[in-house]
């Protein structure tokens, strides 16, 4: 953990002390760092970017995640590699569902 100090008018003072009573108990640090945190996402949308694809033969019939085209068996598709980064489209989370995308989706994506 690390002091900072900090000068701010009293308007920014008064509406850090309502925004952290009302919704962090308080706590003025975890106030701060909510509204850096949405700064940083609005900003640079930081979370989890593709970083690229691995292939993936189809054990059966599966959907392509992005367009919705349905592949057979044997086919092959791909799976995003997630990393964090900064991007406009970037995830708060990594997916649970199976992400899985066609090579025009993937062309697309990565042109």
């Amino acid at each position: 953990m690390k002091r900072l100090n900090f000068t701010f008018d009293t308007e920014t003072t008064d509406l850090l002390e309502q925004i952290s009573e009302r919704y962090y108990h308080g706590n003025k640090s975890l106030t701060v760092r909510a509204a850096l945190e949405s700064l940083a996402t609005h900003l640079g949308h930081a979370g989890w970017v593709i970083a690229g694809y691995a292939p993936a033969v189809l054990e059966h019939q599966e959907n392509c995640h992005s367009c919705g085209t349905v592949y057979p068996e044997g086919g092959v598709l791909y799976r995003p590699v997630f990393q964090r980064g900064n991007a406009p489209d970037a995830l708060r989370e990594i997916p649970q569902e199976n992400w899985l995308d066609c090579s025009r989706c993937v062309e697309t994506r990565t042109a």
